[in-house]
Order: C-alpha cells, then structure tokens, then sequence
C-alpha cells in the first residue's frame, strides 16, 4: 500500500487528528479527576458512585472498540470519528442535565459509547487505513500530541468548574467537541487515500496464530492494569516508600514529561528497529522501577516515576504499532478492538483492585504489578517479528 498523500498533507492529518483526540480524552478519561467530586456533591452521592458510572463507561467502551475497528476497515476512519464527537458531546449534555444518579449513569453510558468508537484505537485504525504498513510514524505523532490531554483537560475543566460549575463544564466540553474536534475530523480523509495492488493479498503473509493474538491480548491487558493502578494510586505508592507528600506529587508531575520524551525516542531513534524491541524495553521498565523503589525507598521516587512514564509513553504507541508490525494492515481496526477489549475491563478494575492491595499489604503492593509487568515482557519474548 502506498500513500498518495504528501508530506506537507501528512503533517497536517496528524495534526487534526491528534488534537481531535486530545479532546475526547481530556473531556471522557479525564474528567473525573476534576469533577468526580462535586458532581457526586450536587447529587448527593459518594464520589465513589461517580467512578463507579466512569468504570461502567470504560466496560462499554470495550464492548463497542471491535464493531468500531471493523467498520473502519470497511469504510475508513472518517465517519466513525465524526460520529465520536457526536456521542461524546449528547452524552456530556446528558451529565450536565443529570436531575438524578440513573442518568448520571445513563449519560456515562453514552459517554463510554464514545470511548469505544472515538479515542486510541479509533485513531490508529484510521491511520492503518490511510498509510497501510507505513502508519508507525503518524501513530506515534498523534500519541505526542494527545500525550497532553491531561495537561490541557485538567486546567481547562477547572476552570471551567471554578467559573460556571460542573454542569456548565460538561456543556463546555460538548461544544468543544462540535466546535472543534467535529470540524477536524470531517477535514480527515476517509481512509481510502490509498492505492492497493490488487494482487497484494499475499504481503500480509497466513493469518495470526491464535497463540499470537492471545498473548498480545495479555500484553495490552497488563500494561493498561499496570497504568491505570499506577494513575490512581502513584502518590500514596511513593508515600508508602517512605517520600513525603510534596515529592510524591513532584514525582508524579514527571511521568507526562516521561512519557512524551520516551515517545520523542521512539519518533526518532528507536523507530528503526522493529516495534517488538521497543516494547520488550518498555514492559520491563515498570518491573525495574519497582526493584528500584523497593530497595531504595523514598529517594528513588523520582526514578520509579521516570521509568514507569517513559515505559508507559512507548507501550502507547505499541497498541497500535505492534498489531500492524506482526499482522499487517488488513483487518487491522477490528483487530485492535478486540486485542484491546480484556485491556479496557482490566483498567475498570484496576484502581479498585490495587487500591485494596495498596491498603492491605502498603509497599509490597508493587510487586502485584511487578510481577504484572514480568509476566508481560515474558510474553513478548514469545512472541516473533514477521
């Protein structure tokens, strides 16, 4: 497959469709972190209930990802994306109007519908389909710009909360998402810029073994456990170690900046080997600040915290590169939907999970996600370049 599109146009698709993402992670994954809290206040709920209707949202995400990589395939990445920011804005408007908790959850709903068809593997399946095999830079360029989707969410619905209220904030995020992200989407080419050979079938080589996809189905599932628990949980992690609470939150500032560097390192020196080598550093980096933590105690809080973002920025990119690496481009949406639906439970589950085993056994929690992280660099060991 070759790309008819030049460099100039390449640019410019990654850039519109990285910064489509960074709204609808920074208005869906985001949001709770910010406004959890007094929209459970205004509902007269424990916040806990807030999570719980964002975990729900995280479990129908998984559910629709394969339907919406399949329909990718079909007919490009265009329609789906535009029909995201749709979803993702009704059901925004829906939590900003939320009168009781049933819609509340109604409106987390809609919004994991929109998780599902409208952020990563959305993105990376509409660039399988526009460059073929030749999609591994333009991936890695969307996830440089989205990587920041925290540090533009965060600020912008807190002072939206401040300004207005958490309702307003909702209804800011939805025009966003029509105002913004609709308008850079529809600009997208549909996903059929092209040209096949027709005689091509062969290049994709005989069909995954089913020991290939399981195994890199358990990958992403760890690596997504291991980053959200570690999301959740990082500051009381480093302050069980022995920090003390301003360097926890120090180190915890330093896993964005991490994650972009390691994904700077991927965009330009470690693009020339083949993604399995980039990903076996990457699985091992977590396991490797853990020992570091472990035996160092507070004082290694700031290495834990650059390890883990720099593994984690790479094993980012490796969700959509490593798929089309070892299967090739055809198939490639509804394949990464489904490699990547045990991954969106297990993250649900996560923050509940180590919470309790942060809870019960304090800094020997980390090897729970240690020994995660082993069993996933082993499973890459299994796994061979095509």
């Amino acid at each position: 497959m070759i790309p008819r599109l030049s460099p100039e146009r390449r640019g410019l698709i990654v850039a519109a469709l990285g910064s489509s993402l960074t709204v609808s992670w920074a208005s869906s994954y985001y949001i709770p972190a910010v406004l959890a809290v007094p929209m459970a206040e205004d509902l007269g709920l424990s916040p806990v209930w807030v999570f719980g209707a964002f975990s729900m949202a995280m479990v129908v995400s998984a559910m629709f990802g394969p339907w919406a990589g399949a329909r990718i395939d079909g007919f490009g990445g265009r329609g789906v994306l535009m029909a995201s920011n749709i979803v993702f804005a009704a059901g925004l408007a829906l939590l900003a109007a939320a009168p009781s908790p049933v819609v509340m959850f109604a409106g987390w709903a809609v919004i994991g519908l929109g998780m599902g068809i409208g952020l990563y593997e959305a993105g990376f399946a509409t660039l399988a389909g526009i460059y073929g095999k030749d999609a591994r830079g333009p991936i890695t360029g969307i996830t440089l710009i989205a990587g920041f989707a925290s540090t533009v969410g965060w600020p912008l619905s807190g002072l939206m909360l401040a300004t207005w209220g958490w309702r307003e904030a909702c209804i800011g995020w939805a025009l966003i998402h029509l105002v913004v992200a609709l308008p850079l989407n529809a600009w997208l080419p549909k996903g059929t810029e092209t040209a096949a050979a027709p005689s091509a079938p062969v290049e994709d080589g005989p069909p995954p073994s089913r020991l290939a996809v399981w195994l890199l189905a358990f990958v992403f599932a760890a690596t997504w456990f291991n980053s959200t628990a570690m999301a959740a949980h990082l500051p009381g992690l480093l302050q069980a170690a022995g920090a003390s609470t301003a360097v926890a939150i120090a180190a915890g500032a330093l896993i964005g900046p991490a994650q972009v560097a390691a994904r700077v390192l991927e965009f330009g020196l470690l693009r020339r080997f083949h993604p399995l080598v980039s990903t076996r550093m990457a699985a091992a980096a977590h396991p490797v600040a853990a020992v570091a933590l472990v035996t160092f105690g507070g004082p290694a809080a700031y290495a834990f915290a650059l390890l883990h973002g720099a593994g984690n920025g790479i094993l980012t990119i490796a969700k959509g590169t490593l798929p089309l690496a070892l299967f090739g481009p055809a198939g490639y949406g509804r394949r990464i939907g489904w490699l990547n639906a045990p991954a969106r439970i297990l993250q649900a589950a996560a923050p509940l999970i180590f919470g309790a085993a942060l809870t019960a056994w304090g800094l020997s929690a980390i090897w729970l996600t240690a020994g995660i992280g082993v069993a996933s660099f082993i499973a890459l060991l299994f796994l061979r370049r095509s």
